[in-house]
């Protein structure tokens, strides 16, 4: 293991018993957590987006917020879902956030999730092509991103400008250079793994992924994982890719921890239906005593095989347990297991 990181959904609600009650408390406690994070000297910090909901969903003023307070921990989404997505002005938000980050984004995207709403992407005004479903639409929003990301111009110039331009087609800006290696793809099989190999993408794999073997979810995920890097070579990249995985742990320290989650993570793998014929399966949690922890985390083969591990953090129990929850983990489980 290389690197650590949180992950964050942004959930918030009016509930008494939450201490993010407002989409206002999810953004700013957002950043408040980023910043702890690198105080502690975590990796990475990644948000996941979803539309119509109570959770964190446009994300780049987020990433350029936490980017201008912070200076040198990575910025990530895990995921964009592209239905949603218009290439062209997405290609301009990530150029800026980047610029102002300093070129620490890592940004995570995909073809998407069931959502809260049917065919949410239609109200923002994207449509299927013919012959074409939503999935293969998040696809090729994805490839227009990353052409645009590579810089290169396409855009005939107006011969009578309002200000002058270089010569030549034109291309979006502001550019941020390097962005094009750090666009990640989230998969749920192998196949769409291997996809992203072929693109040039790295590869985030979460706590869910379709059930394609019957085996339990880490090695799944393992055999994902080698499927990823078998294409990537095939493809003849020169880089090495990054690959992450998401886990929820929890180191039980002190009294706080054994209330919430002594008895509140979910041991064993879950089987479950994303549709009528899409059979998927649930990475189970971890809870224990550090070394108890160690010894469980030794044996999942997925984190041992990922250069990055997302820690999914409960982010309506307020920035300072979180920040507890995540220096647990950096001092007392992750450096038996490789971390620096």
């Amino acid at each position: 293991m290389k690197k650590i990181g949180f992950l964050s959904f942004g959930h918030w609600t009016l509930s008494p018993q939450s201490r993010t009650q407002s989409a206002a408390d999810a953004l700013l406690q957002s950043i408040d957590l980023a910043v702890e994070a690198e105080r502690l000297g975590m990796d990475g910090a990644y948000f996941r987006v979803h539309h119509f909901a109570r959770q964190l969903a446009s994300p780049f003023p987020l990433l350029a917020a936490i980017g201008a307070k912070t200076r040198s921990i990575e910025i990530g989404t895990a995921v964009i879902d592209m239905r949603y997505e218009n290439p062209h002005y997405m290609a301009e938000n990530a150029g800026a956030a980047d610029l102002i980050a300093g070129g620490r984004l890592q940004l995570g995207i995909s073809r998407g999730s069931p959502e809260q709403v049917i065919d949410g992407w239609r109200y923002f005004g994207h449509r299927p092509v013919e012959g074409e479903d939503d999935a293969g639409m998040g696809r090729r929003h994805a490839g227009e991103f990353l052409e645009l990301l590579g810089g290169k111009g396409f855009a005939q110039p107006n011969p009578r400008p309002m200000f002058p331009n270089p010569p030549g087609l034109l291309r979006l800006e502001p550019h941020a250079e390097g962005l094009r290696n750090r666009i990640w793809w989230g998969a749920a099989s192998n196949a769409t793994a291997a996809w992203a190999a072929k693109l040039g993408m790295n590869l985030q794999s979460s706590t869910l992924k379709f059930d394609e073997t019957g085996e339990p979810f880490h090695i799944q995920q393992a055999a994902q994982i080698r499927a990823f890097r078998a294409a990537w070579k095939e493809a003849g990249h020169v880089r090495t890719p990054r690959i992450s995985v998401s886990r929820s742990i929890f180191a039980l320290i002190d009294d706080r921890d054994r209330a919430y989650f002594g008895r509140g993570v979910q041991e064993d793998d879950q089987i479950g239906f994303l549709d009528q014929t899409t059979r998927a399966i649930f990475g189970r949690g971890y809870a224990a005593e550090p070394d108890v922890l160690i010894e469980q985390l030794r044996k999942d083969e997925a984190i041992a095989a990922a250069d990055t591990l997302l820690l999914t953090v409960p982010n309506q129990l307020g920035v300072a347990y979180n920040a507890h929850v995540m220096e647990a983990i950096l001092t007392a489980v992750a450096p038996a297991l490789g971390w620096r």
